[in-house]
């Protein structure tokens, strides 16, 4: 709780919600964008910039690209109403839309379709081969609140009869590409991320791809969903769902590595709500 609090307050000062919450404008001069903060902030940002001079055209309002500390602190910005849009992972944004009155809009596609997947990874010196092989061993994990880097692989694993803290020990290292790189170099034998993620990481060459190995991969999940404030103006929220369903800017898309993207709704993520039931965890108090 501590840490959570000092986090909380480390992202008021760098966005400016210090002070008592007061109710957000429906129709504000400046959006301030939420990007999903699993790589590196200042990375994000600059990658992001062809995003930012796009919605500033199409949506003829000054933008403000953030990246918070973490999903707790992006979660309760949202929640005070101090952002705007926000680019959640599924189970953040189950997360966020219990406690916050927002509304997912559009989902991206890859290889033709709004879903995506998990991979688990393992160091290549680990002895892990198959699901069987974890356990015992340490298991490296990202945000509490990532579906892709915990939630579906930890999914994973309980499929496979192997249940955290009793047969694997787990360890939350903050982002994908952390996770990445603590599997690579042993600081974990195993560990779960988006596979774009760690196709993208391995294009990159950001990790030593001969010191991992893929385990398997998990079922399809719906994917990422961009969202926005409920109390907007209507007439905002139509320009906003148009401008990314109508979405086909190829420098724009690179950087979600999306084909474009489709229409989502709350119920979509009624999957990752189960999954949450599954594992235990209650989702709502996380």
């Amino acid at each position: 709780m501590k840490r959570f609090l000092r986090t909380l307050c480390t992202v008021a000062l760098s966005l400016g919600l210090t002070g008592p919450a007061f109710a957000a404008d429906a129709n504000p001069d400046t959006l301030k964008v939420a990007l999903l903060p699993d790589e590196n902030a200042s990375e994000l940002i600059k990658r992001n910039e062809p995003l930012k001079k796009l919605l500033t055209e199409k949506l003829d309002k000054k933008i403000q690209l953030v990246v918070t500390t973490d999903y707790s602190s992006m979660i309760e910005a949202m929640r005070f109403g101090r952002i705007d849009l926000a680019y959640f992972g599924p189970m953040s944004y189950v997360l966020a839309k219990s406690k916050a009155d927002i509304e997912p809009f559009a989902a991206m596609i890859t290889g033709g379709k709004p879903t995506y997947r998990s991979v688990l990874i393992a160091n290549a010196d680990s002895g892990i081969n198959d699901y069987a092989d974890v356990k015992g061993k340490k298991v490296a994990f990202g945000d509490q609140a990532s579906t892709s880097s915990h939630l579906i692989p930890k999914t994973i694993l309980a499929q496979n009869g192997l249940k955290h803290d009793a047969d694997y020990s787990q360890h939350f290292v903050g982002s994908h590409d952390a996770v990445a790189v603590n599997v690579a170099n042993g600081n974990a034998d195993a560990g779960g991320l988006s596979e774009e993620i760690f196709k993208h990481i391995s294009d990159r060459k950001l990790i030593d791809p001969a010191k991992v190995k893929v385990v398997g991969y998990s079922a399809e999940y719906p994917q990422y969903p961009w969202t926005m404030r409920s109390d907007l103006a209507p007439e905002l929220k139509e320009k906003i769902r148009q401008t990314f369903l109508s979405m086909n800017d190829p420098e724009v898309l690179k950087n979600f590595k999306a084909e474009g993207f489709a229409p989502a709704s709350d119920s979509d993520y009624d999957v990752i709500r189960e999954m949450g039931s599954v594992l235990n965890l209650d989702l709502a108090s996380m």
